[in-house]
């Protein structure tokens, strides 16, 4: 029996062993063998495909490999989550998310994977203040129209770019705090719901500067407040929510890169300075501020820490508050 027991042990262990040599040689090897897939979490259009968009030809020339773009959307980012923390951690499938990353656990406890644990993180890019706007011909001149749209019995429509956002969270937060009766009408990506916003199908819209400023600066929308606590550099003018009787409140927009759990630290260190020196590029880090987004940058531990603490704190936010996606 003894030897038994030892004979499993060792198959084991020689078996734990090959495993190791073997990510140890793509670890060596890597990227050579193929080409590279960033899955943008959100469709084509939202800030999560724009900025790996604007990586992915930028980390083939620093990499010298291929680098796709691939986007899977739906369900506030998880489906594409899913598909890479299932994904062999070999080093060439990445996930770009949003910050709804960090909600999804709290709101959806069904998730086919552990956000925790079946994914690590390489980097978190940068943050960036949530606009929330309104069509230039809409009845809100300022914030203080919306909000007194959302102390009357209708309420005030407001569109995100998914149940679950982090644009969601913020204003059932904002409402359900100070008796304010906001009305959620979520859309499928940043890309879907501009192009309803800039129409007037939808009254009020909020999402990252990065996708409203474009939008802004074309005149077809009116900015009325950000979501930080500090107002926007990109949009000095715009009020805080917290500056307009709501101190404290502040809910910026991240965006991050991930990697399977299991994928060789050497390779994610190795994603993680290319993307740092990438981000650190004149043009690119012109393109990032012009946008709206703070390059964050950073090691994948702090970037980790990072995504882990927001995760705690909407998850007491979606607690306290009874927060349920639609």
């Amino acid at each position: 029996m003894y030897k038994h027991v030892l004979r499993r042990t060792l198959l084991a262990l020689s078996a734990i062993s090959v495993l190791g040599l073997g990510l140890g040689a793509q670890a060596q090897d890597w990227p050579a063998r193929q080409p590279i897939k960033l899955v943008a979490v959100f469709p084509p259009g939202g800030s999560v495909d724009q900025v790996s968009r604007l990586l992915a030809p930028y980390l083939q020339q620093e990499l010298g490999q291929n680098v796709i773009v691939e986007n899977k959307g739906g369900a506030s980012g998880s489906i594409g989550a899913a598909q890479v923390a299932a994904a062999a951690p070999d080093g060439y499938t990445f996930a770009v998310v949003f910050d709804t990353h960090g909600v999804n656990p709290a709101l959806m406890p069904n998730l086919p994977f552990d956000s925790r644990k079946d994914l690590s993180t390489v980097i978190v890019v940068g943050t960036s203040p949530m606009v929330l706007a309104t069509p230039a011909g809409s009845e809100f001149k300022t914030f203080a129209d919306v909000l007194a749209a959302a102390k009357a019995s209708k309420g005030a429509s407001y569109g995100t770019i998914g149940s679950g956002s982090l644009g969601h969270l913020a204003m059932a937060l904002l409402g359900k705090n100070n008796n304010l009766n906001f009305v959620h009408v979520p859309y499928k990506g940043g890309g879907p719901l501009m192009n309803d916003a800039v129409a007037g199908h939808v009254p009020l819209a909020i999402g990252s500067v990065f996708v409203v400023k474009p939008h802004v600066d074309s005149k077809r929308l009116r900015p009325l407040a950000v979501t930080t606590s500090q107002r926007a550099r990109q949009l000095p003018e715009v009020p805080t929510i917290a500056e307009s009787g709501f101190a404290g409140f502040e809910a910026p927009a991240w965006w991050a890169v991930l990697a399977p759990a299991k994928t060789p630290p050497a390779i994610v260190q190795r994603m993680n300075e290319a993307i740092n020196k990438i981000m650190k590029n004149p043009e690119v880090a012109q393109r990032l501020a012009g946008q709206g987004i703070d390059v964050l940058g950073g090691t994948p531990q702090a970037g980790q820490a990072f995504v882990e603490r927001q995760m705690d704190i909407w998850a007491k936010v979606v607690k306290d508050n009874d927060i349920k996606p639609d």
